[in-house]
């Protein structure tokens, strides 16, 4: 049976991987949904058949389409998926109880899995750092092309999109560090229902809003913010943790705001206000939630002041 659905997985996300060279807007979102068969088998059918799911997806777009992308995809979808789903499984027990590996350490985890992906599909692009530069600054310049084009931003007249590509170009690495983040908690947390509500996840549910990012991740984003002055593919895989370490921040600090709100008359509104507020202010509320995230690891604001108990089959 393991072998079946590894391979069934793999197919489904390999599939899913390849649909992005259409590049139609369906396209890209089946595309972002590729790690998610992966996370399905790994987390209901134990991390082997993650594994088999990985080789069977490579396999399979090494020969419908490429090599390269038959690598591209075991490196940039298969693999990180396979790696979360193992940690997300991982315990320790004494014969009476039994300890789950800590969402919050898990979410680093993330962060260094998206820092990891980004600076591999780079270099599976070029091992030439300006060339790698190029590429970006060419993508960079012809969205702010479309941007100018269909008013959606307003540049001087003066501005050459070119010159501002450039200057713009060392930062990509930062949001694409962040959105792996984001793709991989979105699929990790379907997956995770999915296969719940099968009844195969080994793991109980555990109550998200209490998640915590361990105190030590503060200075692990010093270090990614110092490595960027490195510059080359150093300065990327700084760039990319960096970012990532934000991403991860961030949902923290939602989880924070989930967590205090906790028993309060008016937590409905308030959640509904905050996620309207990160659809349309998303530039800045992100960056008050990333702050807040980074307090409760630095002072434990959690632990301030009595906490009603948790609901007894948390889902949130």
């Amino acid at each position: 049976m393991l072998p079946i659905v590894g391979i069934g997985a793999g197919l489904v996300s390999a599939l899913l991987f390849a649909v992005v060279i259409t590049g139609s807007p369906l396209a890209i979102l089946l595309y972002s949904a590729a790690p998610l068969p992966i996370f399905i088998a790994a987390l209901g059918w134990n991390h082997r058949a993650g594994l088999v799911a990985t080789a069977a997806g490579a396999v399979a777009g090494a020969v419908a389409l490429s090599l390269p992308a038959g690598f591209n995809f075991a490196l940039i979808v298969a693999l990180p998926a396979w790696w979360i789903a193992y940690l997300v499984l991982l315990a320790r027990t004494d014969g009476t109880t039994t300890e789950w590996y800590p969402l919050g350490h898990l979410l680093v985890w993330i962060a260094a899995t998206a820092a990891l992906t980004t600076v591999g599909s780079a270099l599976v692009m070029t091992t030439d750092y300006e060339a790698y530069r190029t590429v970006i600054a060419r993508v960079v310049e012809n969205l702010l092309n479309e941007m100018v084009r269909s008013r959606l931003i307003a540049l001087a007249p003066d501005t050459k999109l070119s010159d501002l590509a450039q200057m713009l170009a060392p930062a990509v690495p930062v949001g694409i560090g962040a959105s792996f983040v984001t793709t991989l908690v979105v699929n990790l947390w379907l997956a995770g229902k999915a296969v719940q509500l099968s009844g195969r996840l080994p793991r109980p549910w555990p109550f998200i809003p209490a998640t915590t990012v361990p105190r030590r991740a503060l200075p692990l984003m010093a270090l990614a913010l110092v490595t960027i002055a490195f510059g080359g593919f150093v300065g990327v895989a700084g760039a990319a943790m960096t970012g990532a370490l934000l991403a991860v921040f961030m949902l923290s600090g939602l989880a924070l705001i989930h967590d205090l709100t906790r028993g309060k008359s008016w937590r409905a509104p308030a959640l509904i206000a905050v996620y309207v507020a990160l659809v349309v202010m998303q530039a800045l509320l992100t960056p008050v939630l990333t702050l807040a995230g980074m307090a409760d690891s630095l002072f434990g604001l959690r632990k301030r002041g009595p906490k009603p108990p948790l609901p007894p089959t948390p889902n949130a």
